[in-house]
């Protein structure tokens, strides 16, 4: 059974496999501490490999005031707006400078739900309060104003309760809207927990 957890430090951000974070990534638990706990366990991600992947805000050295949060320390936040409404969370990884970074797409909520209940505007909890990154970052609290923010910090973080999936347990697939990527469309850097409800509905 998961015990208590423990925070990840930047050892886990500092990496140059920005897939293989993308995967240990799932089941671990992201936790916000605004005033009140809010937590989910982490059940779908997505990899965005930097200057060489046409789907990462970064491509070919692309840098600028609003996506500069990339180019950050491992650990650090980058949020982005999608759709001019939706608030999307990244975990930045590898060196400062190189632009890898982790899209959480789903999370299985833990604690707090009745915060997020009041957030999200909804009467009671469905899949949906935290399926898809723009509607986690809205349960969590999570805006554009903590990107650069550190995940080594006490009011965001991401935990290690001891939980690990088995290799049959994750499902590997294409990632999602980012079909004008052309080739990189094709990259199987999406990573979910086979079954889980909040998993977005889409599958490959």
């Amino acid at each position: 059974m998961p015990g208590t957890l423990k925070k990840l430090g930047e050892a886990f951000y500092d990496r140059s496999d920005v897939i293989k974070v993308a995967r240990e990534l799932l089941g671990k638990i992201l936790v916000t501490h605004f005033g009140v706990y809010t937590s989910g366990r982490i059940v779908e991600t997505e990899a965005y490999a930097g200057i060489g992947d046409r789907a990462s805000h970064a491509f070919r050295g692309r840098r600028t005031n609003r996506n500069e949060a990339v180019y950050g320390e491992p650990g650090d936040i980058y949020m982005y707006i999608c759709y001019g409404m939706h608030h999307l969370f990244n975990v930045v990884t590898n060196k400062k400078d190189i632009p890898h970074v982790v899209l959480i797409r789903a999370l299985e909520p833990l604690e707090g739900i009745s915060t997020m209940l009041k957030r999200t505007g909804k009467p009671e909890p469905d899949y949906s309060l935290t399926r898809g990154p723009g509607n986690l970052s809205r349960a969590l609290g999570l805006n554009k104003r903590h990107s650069g923010g550190s995940l080594l910090s006490d009011e965001i973080y991401i935990a290690d309760d001891g939980l690990k999936y088995k290799k049959d347990e994750i499902l590997v697939t294409k990632r999602i809207g980012v079909e004008s990527a052309r080739e990189d469309a094709e990259r199987l850097y999406r990573f979910i927990v086979k079954g889980n409800p909040y998993v977005s509905s889409r599958k490959s």
